[in-house]
């Protein structure tokens, strides 16, 4: 990750992941909260999938941000269209213009991680690195470096 882009999905993403488990326990301790979960059992499974799911986000694998994305999508994709659709054919409260602001940023959040991984040039198996490849994989380098030890004959008293 030598991305400053890279940083800031990984940290929005743990930062979400652990307003919805603060989320989730405020509903569970029964602490009235404006955001309440979509459906508290299925949404403690998805909790431990994505913490799963993050930590190969931040080691760049890009399983890792197509996971992220079809699990969130599962969850939290339905819940934003059934409310746009809803707010659109008229019926909108505060507990649903919240769900679909958490929903929008819950989608928004997987599809930067994935589109982040994909235009990442140093998530590569074999990065380039302008700053010491010039050392490693320089063979006229080390062929001066060579023929400068072998003149190099000390005497030992």
């Amino acid at each position: 990750m030598k991305n400053l882009s890279s940083w800031l999905v990984t940290i929005f993403a743990f930062m979400f992941w652990a307003f919805r488990v603060f989320v989730c326990f405020a509903y569970n301790m029964g602490i009235d909260f404006p955001v309440v979960p979509l459906n508290f059992q299925f949404e403690m499974i998805i909790l431990v999938i994505t913490f799963i799911i993050l930590l190969f986000v931040a080691k760049r694998k890009l399983y890792g941000a197509i996971a992220y994305l079809v699990t969130y999508g599962i969850y939290f994709g339905v819940d934003l269209y059934q409310n746009i659709m809803a707010i659109v054919e008229g019926g909108a409260s505060i507990s649903m213009i919240s769900s679909v602001f958490m929903s929008f940023i819950a989608m928004l959040l997987p599809v930067w991680a994935l589109l982040d991984m994909l235009f990442d040039k140093g998530r590569q198996l074999h990065p380039k690195d302008k700053k010491t490849d010039w050392f490693y994989t320089n063979e006229e380098y080390d062929r001066k470096l060579d023929e400068r030890a072998d003149k190099n004959n000390y005497r030992t008293l």
